[in-house]
């Protein structure tokens, strides 16, 4: 055996019957019972879900530009500990990743950080200004190799901006991920529109702001022949409009995040900008129209929309706040709450909609794959029978504005390993 091995003894593989895994030089060896490794370095694994290393579509990492919210190399260590071994980081940087230069930049500096895999998202149009295409083809050819693209944080609400962009992205199997945002319909909105902004007096964010932009680029997309994937749905009107869009046989792929699964607009009642968020929290009617939605694969997968802010960008009046919330380091527990414990998924549908769906939509390569003899060896390890209370000042985040402080989830990651090469131990980084 060579140091590089590694025994995982009596995991339940994807929530199955306990199994020993053996990993070797970066790939899994062999999946079986009483397996013997001699020299391989043991983990005890015992009761706990050996799942594929999680996959994240959406995560802001800030840099460059906004280093005092998040780098790439504290937002990889958070990865880890949420049990992610790929993140696609989104282009609302300072600059735009709107160029080859700014995405190979991003790679670069998730390569040096190597806590997990650090994918470029490459923005639809220059400057996220909505007015020209960003250089597409020319990030799609860098070496960050560029599959997903997206304005995230400004919808593209010019249909014909829409229709090139899509067309554009054929060529090289690209998609365009749409934050879905009508923005003349939601000019100085604060929550989402409903009788607790009526009762707060806070301008409301209307879900057919939403809906009519997902419903335009369902058509689009059906068109032009393109890939189409949604970002961040969270209204009972886009799961419909989704599950009429499929089957229709248009190529929309769609994402929720685990706050939309879980808190409810109900949670403004106390101006706590912490709560404030882009999509807004919607009804408790829409968050189990989502649970139900990823249930059934209207819903695709689960991405967390990682928006880590400053004290000063949260700790503020509500209208002033910044939008978002952190998520990579508690999106699993999340999930189990309302998903698993549910009874609406079985972990082997959370290993497809948190690895190996989110890794096949962003074309990831070597991520995402079933833990199989002969694939990568990117492993997390959870125990879904522990609980922890949320505490910001314990998370490997930058920022601390997490939704769920003083909570009490259920689970935690205990092991991630990265092709083979264990990126967190019994709970902490390595």
């Amino acid at each position: 055996m060579t140091e590089t091995s590694h025994l995982i003894r009596g995991a339940r593989v994807a929530g199955g019957d306990p199994a020993d895994i053996l990993i070797r030089d970066g790939a899994i060896a062999a999946i079986g019972t009483g397996l013997d490794a001699p020299g391989a370095e043991v983990t005890d694994a015992a009761g706990l879900i050996a799942l594929p290393g999680l996959v994240d579509l959406h995560t802001h990492l800030r840099e460059p530009g906004r280093e005092d919210a998040e780098t790439v190399a504290t937002g990889a260590r958070a990865a880890a500990m949420g049990g992610y071994t790929a993140v696609h980081a989104m282009a609302n940087t300072d600059p735009v990743a709107d160029t080859a230069g700014v995405v190979e930049q991003v790679w670069r500096l998730g390569r040096e950080a190597g806590h997990c895999d650090v994918q470029p998202v490459g923005a639809v149009t220059r400057g996220l200004a909505g007015q020209q295409l960003a250089e597409l083809g020319a990030m799609a050819d860098s070496v960050a190799a560029v599959r997903v693209f997206s304005d995230d944080g400004m919808c593209v609400s010019d249909p014909l901006l829409m229709r090139r962009a899509l067309e554009y992205v054929k060529a090289f199997g690209g998609v365009v991920a749409q934050h879905a945002q009508e923005p003349r319909l939601t000019e100085g909105a604060q929550m989402n529109e409903g009788t607790v902004s009526d009762r707060l007096g806070l301008a409301g964010w209307p879900a057919v702001a939403e809906e009519a932009i997902i419903a335009r680029d369902c058509l689009l997309t059906e068109h032009v022949g393109s890939r189409l994937h949604v970002c961040h749905v969270s209204t009972k009107g886009s799961v419909q409009i989704l599950r009429w869009a499929k089957s229709r046989g248009c190529d929309v792929t769609a994402e929720v995040t685990p706050h939309h699964l879980l808190l409810t607009d109900g949670l403004a009642e106390g101006y706590d900008p912490i709560y404030k968020v882009n999509p807004p929290l919607r009804t408790a009617e829409d968050v189990q129209a989502l649970r139900e939605g990823l249930a059934d694969g209207t819903i695709d997968c689960v991405a967390t929309d990682h928006a880590p802010h400053p004290i000063e960008a949260k700790e503020t009046e509500w209208s002033t706040a910044a939008m978002g919330m952190t998520g990579l380091e508690t999106a699993l527990s999340v999930v189990q709450h309302t998903m698993v414990d549910t009874g609406l998924l079985d972990w082997a549908g959370v290993a497809e909609r948190m690895s190996a769906t989110p890794a096949r939509i962003g074309r990831l390569a070597g991520q995402g794959r079933p833990l199989a003899p002969g694939e990568p060896a990117n492993v997390t390890l959870y125990d879904a029978d522990a609980a922890r209370d949320i505490d910001p000042a314990a998370m490997a985040s930058k920022s601390a504005n997490t939704p769920y402080r003083g909570m009490r989830l259920p689970g935690r990651v205990i092991a991630t390993f990265l092709r083979g090469v264990p990126t967190v131990r019994d709970g902490k980084i390595q």
